[in-house]
């Protein structure tokens, strides 16, 4: 059944409120056949994942969504069948009267945060009351049965396998970056938040025996970056050689671009949840940097997913991917364990495999979210 939905998204880390909301609104429209307004804050960094946008406009239709500027005051509009705000985000006031007021009241629903806590599926699908009489439906993305599932568009990882076996596919993606590829090369894509004891983390790389082709997306690192490598501001196109290391910094590319990008490396650094999650998708070995939060509490969250994501994984090699993972959130220096992991890329890339079909048995969070409505309405 067709139904209308409005998808609220309010930006607040750059790229990926919006990147996630983006997704699942074509997905509704693409795949699930529903009818589909995206209102967005920060048209701007929505233009940045989807090229053809024009920020400047108040509304756009664009893979058959409608994206509308979440403008300051709130113009009042009809609201939809179902209404999602994503991650806590506060509906307009008005807007919110208008959900109970229908002949048939809007369905709420609060699409959280991705988290791997074993609390989740117990609050997955819970309602909360609300002040308007309507009932708040909590539905939370995650990685086991019982919750939301992840994004995962049809047909997505056989579109990845056909391209992770295609050589010149590859090669030919690449070089539209300005990246000509040498077979011998590690190729490692890092898109990260600040990171302040960078330069243990490049040493290596460029100290090492190997080359390494690093690819950095602009963005928040880009800084930290310049620092070690001695150079003034980077920009888009710029490559610095130091040792061993190539660093080629790449511009901001839209999201089938972004997923080629870690479907080409050995190993992806990402952050946040949308890339986070992408990078799973990926099949390939992965170093997150989770958003971080007040008394470091995104740290439960960190261990959380890393005590499901290592359970099946070599002792030494779980320890030193905790080992890692924290000292990269933490912003410290890796020691030892940043070499171990190097040197065991093909295991760790045959465990990423592993676990990317693990997820893949689950049902997607775009269809889940449609079964859910369906059950309620």
């Amino acid at each position: 059944m067709t139904r209308s939905w409005d998808v609220f998204c309010a930006v607040v880390d750059n790229f990926g409120d919006v990147g996630v909301t983006w997704r699942l609104a074509r997905q509704l429209v693409e795949e699930q056949g529903q009818r589909v307004r995206l209102w967005i804050d920060d048209l701007s960094a929505f233009a940045r994942l989807c090229p053809e946008a024009d920020a400047g406009l108040a509304r756009q239709t664009l893979h058959g969504v409608e994206v509308c500027r979440w403008a300051q005051p709130w113009t009042d509009t009809d609201p939809a069948d179902v209404v999602i705000e994503a991650f806590a985000c506060r509906l307009p006031e008005a807007y919110e009267r208008a959900m109970a007021q229908r002949p048939r009241p809007s369905l709420w629903l609060n699409l959280e945060y991705l988290s791997a806590e074993d609390w989740v599926s117990d609050c997955h699908g819970l309602p909360s009351p609300q002040a308007n009489g309507l009932f708040k439906y909590f539905f939370f993305p995650g990685f086991t049965a019982g919750t939301g599932g992840l994004l995962r568009e049809r047909g997505l990882l056989e579109r990845r396998r056909a391209f992770q076996g295609d050589g010149e596919a590859r090669r030919t993606f690449l070089r539209g970056l300005g990246i000509e590829p040498r077979p011998e090369e590690l190729l490692i894509s890092l898109f990260s938040y600040e990171q302040p004891a960078l330069e243990a983390w490049l040493e290596p790389l460029a100290n090492g025996t190997r080359p390494v082709r690093l690819l950095v997306p602009e963005g928040r690192l880009l800084p930290d970056l310049a620092r070690w490598l001695g150079a003034g501001a980077l920009r888009a196109g710029d490559h610095h050689e130091r040792g061993q290391l190539r660093v080629h910094i790449l511009p901001f590319v839209s999201q089938p671009d972004f997923d080629r990008l870690l479907w080409c490396c050995d190993l992806n650094g990402v952050r946040g949840e949308d890339s986070f999650v992408r990078a799973q998708w990926a099949a390939r070995p992965l170093l997150w940097h989770i958003y971080p939060q007040e008394d470091q509490a995104h740290l439960d969250k960190l261990d959380a997913f890393l005590a499901r994501y290592c359970v099946d994984l070599d002792l030494e090699l779980a320890q030193a991917l905790r080992s890692v993972w924290r000292a990269w959130c933490l912003g410290e220096a890796p020691g030892h364990a940043w070499t171990l992991l190097l040197g065991h890329l093909p295991a760790l890339r045959e465990h990423a495999a592993r676990w990317c079909a693990q997820l893949a048995a689950q049902e997607d969070l775009a269809s889940q979210l449609c079964g859910f409505v369906a059950n309620r309405t």
